[in-house]
């Protein structure tokens, strides 16, 4: 069992590092990658010019032309992960202090393993306010 979190790990942690680098590359600063307030995780915390946006990365894994068998990443966050980020985003926002707007967004991360066994990234679709919380 041990074998197959570590392999879901490994791909988050991929896909986490994708995430990141696509909103670097868009104009976004990173404040924080894997917040943790209590028992809830936030994957990254980033800025721009108008928002500070919290960011949930979910990442599959799928063999060449065909959709993972589990859907949509966006898919695996259901209300309860959503309830836990916006509790951890409140934390965050309540130690520190912004006058920009807050939004929840998602990216969803596509990989497939190459010819040698390695992950690249496929696709990275960014779903902005994927869902709402109030400051």
């Amino acid at each position: 069992m041990k074998n197959i979190f570590t392999k879901t790990k490994q791909i988050g942690d991929f896909g986490e590092d994708a995430a990141a680098k696509y909103l670097k590359k868009n104009g976004y600063n990173i404040l924080e990658r894997n917040y943790r307030a209590s028992y809830n995780e936030i994957d990254i915390i980033a800025e721009d010019k108008s928002f500070i946006v919290f960011t949930e990365v979910k990442s599959r894994t799928a063999n060449k032309g065909s959709p993972s068998r589990f859907g949509r990443p966006a898919r695996a966050v259901d209300q309860d992960k959503k309830r836990h980020t916006v509790s951890a985003a409140r934390t965050y926002l309540h130690s520190n202090p912004t006058d920009k707007q807050v939004r929840m967004d998602v990216i969803e991360v596509y990989l497939e393993k190459d010819a040698d066994g390695n992950r690249k990234v496929t696709d990275i679709i960014h779903i902005r306010n994927a869902y709402g919380v109030q400051k």
